[in-house]
């Protein structure tokens, strides 16, 4: 029987491709390629944006979370992200939209000139390959399992491979717009896998199975320890998940070109502003899903460890139980959702990173504007490129012995602070020029690396001293609180430059570039 669970994985990474090409058209112009010529639905767009941000670690690290004691912790951390995704709506996003850009950095350009954005975008893409390609290996360690519970033995370099070809099919001849169309699709597969798996387990464990569960405390929503060593290093403290949770949500959605893309491709300021704060509301809906999840699976097995439900770690226990606890083909379409959403990022990092790499590394580093066609044919070019190297990177990882998932997660800290501190300087100082704020972006980026690697805080856990680092969410305000030092004092000893007007009216001259980054080729 298992060959039909076979059968339905697929015909769905076949029909995935053909599907997002159908629905993307032909695409004439770099502009279409990238933002779709801002005519992409609103609502289609944030669900972009969710599948975007959700990796299959995601998809199957957060029952298991809530599962062994985490409960609705990730629900927590939702809260803050949408307070943050307000805040990008409400100060980034117009500037964005009004000022007709392809890329996020070519705001950098407009108020700083061309070398800071372009060592904005290269920080992007240099960061975005390293994070893609550790989240593209991680991802391929699950559905491993997965696959050989279906008698196919894949190693990760096949599995990498697979599925990096897959997503470029659709990605390079579709552009954004077969990109947004598939992770909207491939969103509900895998969310509306998660809400079949409640409907099962609902029905074994009954109205009984959710009082045990909230009794246990798996329910449990804010974490009220308000210990300063536990606040500076858990994700799930109140004030980290809410207040450093919205600033990690202003830099990864406001100054992160990956999701920055997906908004500019709506019609209109208020479609981008209603997409990127539905987002938020639908993030939080996905993570309580994926909670609810885990603390039936905890009724379910009558809260079993791992290890006497013979598995290895909380990882498994999701797989497990879709593997041999859901009926046959309806197994298969949601290992096919977990596929979908290793799909669903790897293609809009493809497509974000071609994007920066031709709006901005390009018109940074060289004078002359191609044509159109050049544009196209070299984003496409791209894409390849991109494509190749992250698989290459990922397949890298094929010995490695470390935690890929922590990499992955600690890549972040580095750039995002410097990113955000970057258009932050130039929204707040506004004596600030193109020199101060690429010392500041360098300085962030040397400091934060060092806070990184050897900061840590001493936590105690079990009764035993352990050395902890920083949590993801205060890395972001402490990079943003360098850029800003470090740039304000330097714009003290010299005279207030000339701003660029970047905020400019639809329908006036400049306000949307007919050329793919065209703002950013400004002399």
């Amino acid at each position: 029987m298992r060959q039909l669970d076979l059968v339905v994985i697929v015909v769905y990474l076949v029909a995935i491709a053909v599907i997002g090409l159908r629905l993307a058209g032909r695409q004439r112009t770099a502009k279409d390629y990238f933002v779709g010529e801002g005519q992409m639905p609103w609502l289609t767009v944030a669900f972009s944006v969710v599948a975007t941000e959700t990796s299959v670690l995601t998809v199957i690290s957060v029952p298991g979370g809530a599962y062994s004691g985490q409960g609705f912790g990730n629900v927590e951390l939702a809260l803050g992200y949408v307070i943050g995704r307000v805040i990008v709506a409400t100060v980034l996003i117009p500037l964005y939209k009004r000022g007709g850009f392809v890329s996020a950095y070519q705001y950098l350009g407009s108020r700083f000139g061309l070398k800071l954005q372009g060592l904005a975008s290269v920080t992007f893409v240099f960061t975005r390959l390293l994070a893609e390609g550790v989240r593209l290996f991680a991802s391929a360690i699950p559905i491993k399992l997965l696959l050989d519970e279906f008698g196919v033995h894949a190693s990760y370099r096949v599995i990498i491979i697979v599925l990096t070809v897959i997503t470029v099919v659709y990605t390079y001849l579709g552009g954004i717009k077969a990109v947004i169309w598939t992770d909207a699709i491939q969103m509900g597969l895998y969310l509306g896998g998660a809400i079949l798996t409640i409907a099962v387990l609902s029905g074994h464990v009954g109205g009984a199975g959710f009082s045990r569960a909230l009794h246990a405390g798996q329910f449990r929503l804010f974490d009220t320890d308000f210990d300063l060593a536990h606040i500076l290093t858990s994700p799930f403290a109140l004030p980290t998940a809410i207040i450093g949770g919205a600033i990690f949500a202003m830099a990864s959605h406001g100054s992160d070109q990956l999701i920055v893309q997906r908004i500019l491709a709506t019609r209109s300021l208020r479609d981008g502003q209603k997409a990127m704060i539905a987002s938020g509301v639908f993030v939080t809906l996905q993570f309580a899903a994926f909670s609810l999840v885990g603390a039936l699976l905890w009724s379910y097995n009558q809260g079993k460890s791992f290890k006497d439900l013979g598995l290895s770690s909380s990882d498994n226990l999701y797989p497990h139980f879709i593997l041999h606890g859901l009926p046959v083909v309806i197994s298969g379409l949601l290992v096919a959702g977990i596929l979908g959403a290793a799909m669903g990022s790897l293609s809009s990092a493809l497509n974000s990173m071609s994007n920066s790499t031709v709006a901005d590394i390009i018109h940074s580093f060289f004078r002359t504007t191609p044509s159109e066609e050049s544009l196209l044919k070299l984003a496409r070019v791209m894409t390849l490129v991109w494509a190749t190297l992250m698989a290459v990177f990922a397949c890298a990882f094929s010995t490695s012995t470390g935690n890929v998932y922590l990499t992955g997660l600690t890549i972040a800290g580095y750039t995002y602070g410097a990113l955000l501190g970057a258009f932050l300087l130039g929204r707040i100082v506004r004596r600030a020029n193109q020199i101060d704020s690429v010392v500041a972006f360098l300085v962030t980026v040397g400091v934060m690396t060092y806070i990184v690697r050897n900061v840590k805080i001493d936590v105690t856990v079990a009764g035993a001293t352990v050395p902890t680092g920083i949590a993801a969410q205060w890395l972001v305000p402490i990079g943003v609180l360098i850029t800003l030092v470090v740039g304000g004092l330097m714009s003290l000893f010299h005279r207030a430059p000339e701003i660029a007007q970047v905020s400019v009216g639809d329908g006036e001259p400049g306000a949307g570039p007919d050329r793919a980054a065209a703002a950013a080729g400004r002399k």
